[in-house]
């Protein structure tokens, strides 16, 4: 999961980024399980929040298409 976190545009802290990691493995088993009808990038910014992980808009939205790039590898 660093790979997606380099791209963040932000810095998070160990638990943050446990937290991300986390967040992201969840939603891309999801996806893959075929459990996501939602738009990607809505919902991972719906379960960072959740997960309280307050990140920039384009910060999600990035890590989101990379979700679905790993996804549809």
């Amino acid at each position: 999961m660093s790979l997606h976190r380099a791209h963040l545009h932000v810095a998070p802290d160990d638990h943050l980024a446990e937290a991300i990691d986390h967040v992201v493995a969840e939603l891309e088993d999801d996806i893959r399980h075929g459990r996501v009808a939602d738009d990607v990038s809505r919902l991972l910014g719906r379960r960072l929040e959740a997960a309280g992980v307050s990140l920039p808009p384009n910060a999600v939205e990035d890590l989101a298409e990379l979700i679905e790039a790993d996804v549809s590898l």
